[in-house]
């Protein structure tokens, strides 16, 4: 029997949220793709919008790299949503 040959982003995580409209969640989706991961070797993130959902997959070369980028962009996504509910010219969220 032949060893399972590991693969570099054993780790992995995906995140949807309901932003109930494509207009807001491609607002927060334009926000946050300018910020590129820091360690693209070692952290990959993918987002895209649909139906009204921001949807993002996070795959990582280990938990504590994983743990690390989708704890920072859940608090850039706090701010740009809570920035959206401010100034998002009547666009509730």
């Amino acid at each position: 029997m032949a060893a399972k040959a590991k693969t570099p982003w054993d780790f992995s995580c995906d995140l949807q949220v309901d932003f109930e409209s494509d207009e807001k969640a491609s607002m927060v989706y334009a926000a946050l793709a300018v910020d590129k991961e820091l360690q693209p070797d070692k952290v990959k993130r993918n987002m895209s919008v649909s139906d009204g959902k921001l949807l993002v997959r996070f795959e990582a070369v280990e938990a504590r790299f994983l743990r690390a980028s989708f704890s920072s962009f859940v608090d850039v996504l706090t701010l740009a949503t809570k920035t959206i509910e401010e100034f998002g010219g009547g666009i509730p969220c």
